[in-house]
């Protein structure tokens, strides 16, 4: 698997990766071993692999698909392994087709379940934006997969056992790649970190303009929580973009959410599972928000959020 890592700490994507790794070579009798590209001082965030293959070079000072594609296509083709893990955000959905056709090998992509059966990788698929599923399985002598985050449980920092790091003589071809990352813009800060937050009171596409919002801002006041969004309220700008939960948001992991007018698309969905409680309000018995929520109701957002709020205020 790749670690992805970002200002000198992984992401939760890897830590999350890390563990079912550990499962699948285990199943197929092999060992898990996770390629950091760069910094060699991620090793001690990544316990739990058995291996770290370590490879540094100028050109991997920061991530640059090319420079990538190069480096991992010469670690597969050293190691090969019987399965890669990616995750299947920016860097995986960049690396992935390009090194199924380097490497020869078949890709199961949006994957939200890994597992060995009689000795086979099978991976439980993402098709049609999420709205139905796909068992694929990855035969032969090698395979990738790309998986969804929050598919699996992360582990936490500094956890399991220190792996071995072993460094890997860069690739001559890394010397020739034609790009660089010249620098890093940072988004501006948000006035509320929202991945931080402990309750959160999400709203959606049914609120059905920005004046209205206020209703549901009024409700988070009351709660002591903040308030974040789908991504239809940001994209008519009703809400910052630092507000947004999603895969093209941000991913959050509250004690609490609070979702009011929103139906639940995978994209939305992706971002809040894992959340410990879900409470969905929505008109429409048969959104998607519901197969993901702890308790839920169909009443009337307009009637529910100012009755909650006047409780809590009274």
């Amino acid at each position: 698997m790749l670690a992805e890592h970002s200002g000198g700490t992984v992401s939760d994507s890897t830590r999350e990766l890390l563990g079912k790794a550990a499962e699948l070579a285990g199943g197929l009798g092999g060992t898990a071993q996770v390629a950091v590209l760069g910094p060699a001082d991620l090793a001690g965030q990544l316990g739990g692999a058995a291996t770290v293959l370590w490879m540094d070079h100028p050109a991997l000072a920061g991530y640059v698909p090319q420079a990538y594609e190069v480096a991992l296509a010469h670690l597969l083709a050293e190691r090969s392994p019987r399965l890669l893990l990616l995750s299947n955000a920016t860097v995986g959905l960049d690396l992935g087709a390009a090194l199924a056709v380097l490497w020869d090998a078949p890709m199961a992509a949006y994957a939200t379940r890994l597992a060995v059966e009689d000795g086979v990788p099978v991976a439980t698929c993402q098709v049609l934006g999420g709205k139905a599923l796909a068992e694929v399985e990855l035969p032969g002598d090698r395979g990738i997969a790309t998986v969804v985050a929050g598919s699996f449980p992360a582990s936490p920092p500094g956890t399991g056992t220190a792996p071995e790091v072993v460094a890997v003589p860069p690739p001559p071809g890394l010397d020739g790649v034609a790009t660089r990352l010249r620098r890093v813009i940072e988004p501006e800060a948000g006035d509320v970190d929202i991945t931080a937050a402990d309750v959160l009171v999400s709203v959606g596409r049914g609120i059905g303009s920005k004046d209205d919002i206020e209703i549901v801002a009024e409700l988070a006041d009351a709660l002591g929580a903040a308030l974040s969004a789908s991504r239809p309220v940001t994209d008519n700008g009703w809400l910052p973009k630092t507000r947004q939960v999603g895969k093209s948001g941000l991913k959050v992991k509250p004690r609490a959410y609070l979702a009011f007018g929103i139906s639940g698309a995978p994209e939305h969905l992706e971002g809040m599972r894992d959340a410990e409680l879900i409470i969905a309000c929505n008109t429409d018995a048969s959104a998607p928000i519901f197969d993901v929520a702890h308790y839920g109701t169909t009443a009337d957002l307009f009637d529910l959020v100012p009755a909650l709020t006047e409780r809590l205020n009274g």
